[in-house]
């Protein structure tokens, strides 16, 4: 099970329109349930973001780090890492 900071859920919460139509996860509760379930992923670098795409089957190799930073599922977190999600 993946732990969460508290910077990572509020990320979320704040900005998980730019995956979802509707909201998820109403308090960082609800958000770490909902990242919990789904799998979601931190990482510390773009460089690791790229990893887990091809990992996961995804060509993104025809992508900039700028490209793969604006993926819906890619949460940019305020202390340099990224969250992914896959909705």
């Amino acid at each position: 099970m993946n732990e969460y900071s508290e910077e990572c859920l509020l990320t979320f919460l704040k900005k998980q329109s730019q995956l979802f139509d509707e909201p998820v996860a109403g308090s960082i509760e609800e958000a770490e349930s909902f990242l919990e379930d789904c799998m979601a992923v931190v990482v510390d670098s773009l460089e690791e973001v790229k990893a887990y795409f091809e990992e996961n089957g995804a060509d993104v190799s025809g992508l900039s780090y700028d490209e793969l930073e604006e993926q819906r599922e890619v949460f940019s977190l305020p202390d340099g890492q990224y969250l992914i999600v896959e909705g």
